[in-house]
């Protein structure tokens, strides 16, 4: 990682820490989100990176397995379909939990621990509310996160936006923003190649099953192309 990227993270990591408030700080931290979106901080094409999502940020200081604990909290819901929230939420529990380098515990919206802290899902925190969510949720990084778009037709489309940071330090750990769209070429042959490792079954019927693919399937093959940006236990 260049001077560049690497003065734009400490920068953001201050202002998620509290410890910068001015006008050019959230520039900078903006203009970091925007490069973490176009995947220009993520994985490079040459690095053997396996995971698909190319909208992501990894700290390339932090050994995720020294986490332990962390809480994944319900994603919030932009889209015009709140039921889908839960279901998001539970397809990447399940498909992190796969990675064995977190410790992962759900922690819903609704729940008595998450609504005393009264925090905005999609906010930067202070070093207080982070202590806060510390002993609150009794873990050393949370997850949090958007549901910035889901359409179940004309055709499937998903789309997150994700961050996990140490309550312990305020920095960020991962982050993630990206759309995926059923008809899109590309992630059609993603979603082939899934498939195919999920079902190990013959061509014909593997075609039939992709014509009449769910949203709930789709959703668990979103699910594995996030955990895919994640390193796997050692």
């Amino acid at each position: 990682m260049d001077n560049s990227v690497s003065v734009l993270i400490a920068r953001c990591s201050s202002i998620v820490r509290g410890q910068r408030s001015d006008v050019r700080g959230q520039k900078v931290c903006l203009l970091f989100s925007v490069l973490c979106f176009l995947g220009l901080v993520g994985c490079q094409r040459d690095t053997g990176c396996r995971g698909k999502a190319d909208g992501f940020y990894l700290n390339p200081d932090r050994d995720l397995s020294t986490i332990g604990r962390a809480a994944i909290v319900e994603l919030d819901n932009d889209s015009s379909y709140p039921e889908i929230s839960a279901d998001v939420t539970e397809a990447l529990f399940l498909a992190l939990q796969k990675k064995q380098i977190l410790g992962l515990a759900v922690v819903h919206r609704q729940d008595a621990a998450w609504h005393s802290l009264q925090l905005d899902l999609d906010s930067a925190y202070t070093l207080d509310q982070l202590s806060a969510i510390r002993r609150t949720l009794k873990c050393n990084a949370i997850l949090v996160g958007t549901i910035t778009e889901y359409r179940p037709y004309p055709h499937l489309t998903v789309g997150l936006r994700m961050k996990l940071i140490d309550v312990n330090s305020g920095e960020l750990l991962w982050a993630l923003e990206q759309v995926w769209d059923a008809s899109d070429k590309a992630t059609e042959g993603r979603i082939e190649k899934y498939f195919e490792r999920q079902m190990r079954s013959g061509s014909a019927a593997l075609r039939e099953r992709l014509v009449t693919v769910s949203s709930l399937k789709f959703v668990g093959f979103v699910a594995y192309e996030v955990a895919e940006t994640l390193p796997s236990a050692r």
